[in-house]
């Protein structure tokens, strides 16, 4: 089954951290693409650059940042294929953002065909 681990990040969670340990936090993260069960994955840039789109009537709106002021800020996900959700739910619980105040959805994607 295919999992979707969304993660959602404390905004400026690791800002205290030097260098060195924002490096340490980065590897860990790189480390997910070479478990097998990883099949893909991306990090966002900060939630400051996204545009947020809206429809009123007819009219498009453009909104510059999210949607809302949360205290998680959606930052990027990995799509795992997983023989259960045991084994999703385990490589979802060693996301960093964990240990910095995120938190980690972990979603069934829609199997189309398969």
């Amino acid at each position: 089954m295919r999992y979707a681990l969304l993660i959602n990040e404390r905004p400026g969670a690791t800002d205290s951290h030097d260098e060195h340990e924002r490096a340490a936090v980065t590897a860990e993260y790189m480390a997910f693409h070479d478990d097998p069960r990883v099949t893909g994955g991306e990090r966002l840039q900060p939630a400051e650059t996204a545009t947020t789109v809206r429809v009123a009537g007819e009219e498009v709106l453009l909104t510059d940042g999210p949607f809302a002021d949360t205290k998680e800020i959606f930052g990027g996900f990995f799509l795992v294929d997983a023989p259960d959700l045991d084994s999703a739910l385990e490589l979802a619980g060693r996301v960093p953002a964990l240990r910095f105040g995120g938190s980690v959805e972990v979603r069934p994607l829609v199997e189309y065909g398969r």
